[in-house]
């Protein structure tokens, strides 16, 4: 048997009839007050009343400082001594190392520069033609060196350098600037002594 399940709903059933109810006629029952969220609300204030009673307290206690009064016979009544307010004085400094360190001088001893003719040297390209060699300086002298092609006699070979640098710091920049620009692949950086 097919079902229809597009007008499927609740089934019906047959209406139970509704009891009356005992309190009709009847007034509905009074409310209750709240008795617990009303005694913790006393409690609070209680509290906060007792806290700012103590602290006002404190506050005069403060403000009234016996001030000592010397009487003395046979003499004139001496005036009431002046008190200083606290807050009026300067701290006392309790540190001495501020007077210290303003007079204290330090000597500085640096070592002194070791003279040396040793220096470095860069060697970027090494070639057995001097076209080649001539066109790698090209190349280095756009990015704003200056290099040498060095024929060493008795060798085939052309080496093309830079230098001599006073420290290795300024070689490694210049190695990086080529390499960065493409100029080169790669730098060897040695110790000349001369």
């Amino acid at each position: 048997m097919a079902k229809d399940y597009v007008r499927r709903g609740k089934p019906k059933t047959k209406a139970k009839p509704k009891k009356a109810s005992s309190t009709r006629g009847r007034a509905a029952p009074p409310r209750r007050l709240p008795i617990l969220p009303v005694l913790l609300l006393i409690m609070v204030a209680g509290a906060l009343g007792y806290l700012i009673h103590i602290i006002k307290g404190a506050a005069e206690q403060k403000t009234q400082t016996p001030a000592s009064v010397v009487t003395t016979p046979n003499k004139a009544p001496a005036k009431a001594p002046v008190v200083a307010n606290p807050i009026d004085q300067k701290p006392v400094e309790k540190w001495t190392y501020i007077q210290q360190l303003e007079n204290k001088e330090v000597e500085v001893r640096l070592p002194e520069a070791q003279q040396s003719d040793q220096r470095y040297l860069m060697q970027c390209g090494s070639f057995q033609s001097s076209a080649q060699a001539e066109q790698l300086k090209a190349k280095i002298a756009f990015q704003g060196l200056s290099s040498q092609v060095r024929h060493a006699s008795g060798s085939a070979w052309y080496r093309v350098v830079l230098g001599p640098y006073d420290s290795k710091r300024v070689a490694e920049q210049d190695k990086h600037k080529l390499i960065k620009n493409k100029a080169v692949s790669d730098c060897a950086i040695w110790f000349w002594e001369g």
